[in-house]
């Protein structure tokens, strides 16, 4: 009380100084924004004034100090002849000009809603970007099937060519040769492709996330936007903490920074989901070239020299490209697996927008640590709902998206951890085929070759499994995995607990 009446006798003070009405700041004093628009705010700010209203050749202007100078360079900018003064305290005359810019107290320019809705609109891209990237992956990693159908097919008629010679045979052979090599060439056709964007990959940069005390801005916008975090605004966390006692509109401009926030959450699981279907698709790749080497190795071995020899070193040297080249994919992928996981634990422990609307009671400050209430009623008309409610409505829906997106990164990593495992057995059987089938034209390279192969399989499947613990756990804990599952229509007129749903059952396929 003495605060406000220490206020109100400065406002009255000012008024009896420069001759003209005081005025304070309340969220209901704004002005004309086809004016706004084009003027600069930051200007405005910093020669103490604000349009508040333009008519007929008069405008009524804000000010913390009017002055014929003043007046003067308002004319000038406006482009009126008569000019009525309001006087203000400068504190008031920034939060005038921050609620016109759409900004809570101490924000940047880009915290307002429409920045931040152009910032999600570039995430967007991005996750679109991303998903065309694991689309072409998924081609790629058919190709690299329809790559390892042809070899067997190749390799098939080359045994028949080589044991029993050609004659009648070739009606075989040579149907067999030439499916292969056409299956080959059109899965390279396929994996090609999904090769050449391996260094178009953006990096999976999340620039941390404060819990809507920083803003998510985008430069370099004309080329290919990129992200930055402003720091911390002083006093935003304490703002936030008084949810109770915000306006409606200072809490839609904390929602649309926590979309936002939600948005690059989502954008940088789906970077590190690309990363890993690289992974998966390189490590198809590895399992193509151990293909190739032992089917060298095992006609070297079984034939010895002979005019096949060429042959049987090409297909081992090519075989040893493919996987040196798919393990450099799985390296980049094996550490986007253990940065996606621990970004979804880091994430998982942060505040969400709950803990702001139904904080828990261990968390309020005060003595009786009452929870707070839904200041909703039954009896409440549909209105209530619009604006604001709307506003907590998709933020909750974009919290849903994220948890499905985190879940969704959980078991990309576990279908990579079984590409591991996949390749490990891959690499164990073959080195156990070429110890157990020529132990005894063998020597000792031979055996210890056979042993390092299957001791790296062991390796991949026990890595493999390792990265699939987690995505069991989490797949236990969300019913996003099993079950049936509603999709609302959303319907902003009406309470969320009468909008209709879709069903969709696992019975449907």
């Amino acid at each position: 009380m003495n605060t406000g009446l220490e206020k109100l006798h400065r406002l009255i003070a000012l008024a009896e100084q420069y001759g003209c009405p005081w005025v304070e700041y309340q969220e209901s004093v704004t002005g004309p924004q086809f004016l706004l628009w084009r003027l600069d705010m930051e200007q405005l700010l910093a020669e103490g004034w604000f349009p508040r209203a333009v008519i007929d050749g008069r405008a009524t202007v804000i000010a913390t100090a009017p002055s014929p100078d003043l007046a003067t360079k308002v004319r000038e900018t406006l482009g009126v002849g008569e000019i009525e003064f309001q006087v203000t305290l400068p504190a008031d005359l920034i939060r005038i000009i921050e609620h016109n810019r759409d900004l809570n107290p101490g924000f940047p320019a880009t915290a307002g809603r429409t920045p931040l809705a152009k910032v999600r609109t570039y995430l967007a891209g991005w996750r679109s970007l991303f998903a065309h990237y694991r689309t072409l992956l998924a081609k790629s990693r058919t190709g690299l099937a329809f790559i390892r159908t042809g070899l067997s097919f190749i390799t098939i008629a080359l045994l028949f060519l080589r044991l029993v010679g050609g004659g009648y045979y070739l009606l075989l052979e040579v149907p067999l040769l030439f499916s292969g090599m056409i299956m080959v060439y059109d899965g390279l056709k396929w994996y090609l492709p999904a090769r050449a964007i391996y260094a178009t990959l953006p990096s999976c940069v999340d620039t941390r996330a404060t819990g809507g005390t920083s803003v998510l801005e985008a430069y370099n916008e004309e080329i290919a936007p990129e992200f930055r975090r402003s720091g911390v605004v002083s006093g935003a966390a304490q703002l936030r903490a008084e949810w109770a006692s915000m306006s409606p509109v200072m809490r839609r401009r904390y929602l649309a920074s926590d979309r936002t926030d939600m948005a690059e959450e989502r954008t940088v699981l789906a970077c590190f989901r690309t990363r890993m279907a690289k992974a998966r698709t390189g490590l198809a790749f590895t399992r193509t070239g151990f293909a190739f080497v032992s089917l060298g190795l095992g006609l070297l071995r079984q034939f010895h020299a002979s005019r096949w020899v060429a042959l049987d070193l090409g297909l081992i040297g090519v075989g040893a490209l493919m996987a040196l080249e798919g393990f450099f994919w799985y390296f980049r992928g094996r550490r986007a697996g253990v940065e996606g996981l621990a970004s979804v634990r880091e994430k998982t422990r942060m505040s969400t927008i709950w803990d702001y609307y139904f904080p828990h009671s261990y968390a309020l400050p005060g003595p009786g640590r009452n929870p707070m209430t839904l200041p909703v009623r039954s009896s409440h008309v549909p209105g209530i709902w619009a604006t604001t409610g709307v506003a907590l409505e998709r933020t909750v829906l974009a919290e849903r998206r994220n948890v499905m997106a985190r879940l969704r990164t959980v078991m990309a990593r576990s279908r990579t951890g079984f590409a591991f495992i996949r390749t490990g057995l891959s690499l164990f059987l073959i080195g156990a085929v070429f110890l157990l089938f020529f132990d005894n034209g063998g020597g000792l390279s031979w055996n210890m070759f056979s042993y390092s192969m299957m001791t790296f399989g062991i390796f991949l499947v026990a890595d493999g499994f390792a990265w699939s613990i987690p995505a069991e756990k989490m797949r236990r804990q969300f019913p996003y995995c099993y079950g049936e599952i509603e999709i609302p229509i959303p319907d902003y007129g009406v309470p969320a607990r009468f909008w209709q749903k879709v069903v969709f059952s696992n019975d449907q396929g």
